[in-house]
């Protein structure tokens, strides 16, 4: 059976305008505040959401927008920075989320490399490590944390993760202090920080 796969740009497509704030979690959509901030600062710089409909279905996701306007304290130039990618469990091993990633390099083709963040040892299924690595990214740093909240006694890794795609393209850097208080503008995100927790950093080094 051939089923037919899209990609489509929900930024600035009402239609989907839900999935701009609740991404593909089971949770109602609501226009809070901190995402709405996000999206209305980040969308003129740059910001990109996409969605994958597998089967008239939507299935996957990614999201990535230039340092400035990425959610992520990442520094460089002419990078593009990959904010979440995200296929549902039910479609695996359909590649799905290399067209995505494949999708957005080609629409950034002038970017000299790609950059995101990975976590290694965390209890979220989501941007793991070794799923990063089969994207192609390798790790440039790392910083070893706890979060203060949840889990309290188990410690975690988040890398800064590359993949160049120029000769000779400059590697990111990443504000590693600014990487403790987490985010605060993805309620699905493994480093979401809630604002009425009333700290400053949800996370400490290890």
């Amino acid at each position: 059976m051939n089923f037919e796969t899209r990609i489509l740009d929900i930024t600035k497509n009402d239609e989907y305008e839900k999935y701009l704030y609740k991404c593909l979690a089971p949770m109602p959509f609501r226009k809070y505040r901190k995402r709405r901030g996000y999206l209305e600062a980040a969308i003129p710089k740059g910001f990109h959401k996409k969605i994958l409909i597998f089967n008239e279905g939507i299935v996957g996701q990614i999201e990535y927008a230039p340092p400035e306007a990425s959610y992520y304290p990442i520094i460089g130039d002419n990078v593009i920075v990959m904010n979440c990618i995200w296929v549902l469990r039910k479609v695996k091993g359909r590649l799905l989320g290399k067209q995505l990633f494949a999708d957005m390099m080609k629409n950034e083709k002038n970017a000299d490399g790609f950059a995101t963040v990975a976590l290694e040892n965390h209890w979220s299924p989501w941007l793991k490590k070794w799923q990063m690595e089969k994207l192609g990214f390798k790790s440039l740093d790392s910083v070893r944390v706890m979060h203060k909240l949840k889990h309290k006694g188990e410690c975690f890794k988040i890398y800064l993760m590359w993949l160049p795609t120029a000769k000779n393209s400059k590697p990111p850097a990443w504000n590693t202090p600014k990487i403790l208080e987490g985010v605060s503008c993805c309620t699905s995100h493994p480093l979401y920080h809630q604002e009425k927790t009333k700290l400053k950093e949800i996370l400490e080094k290890r």
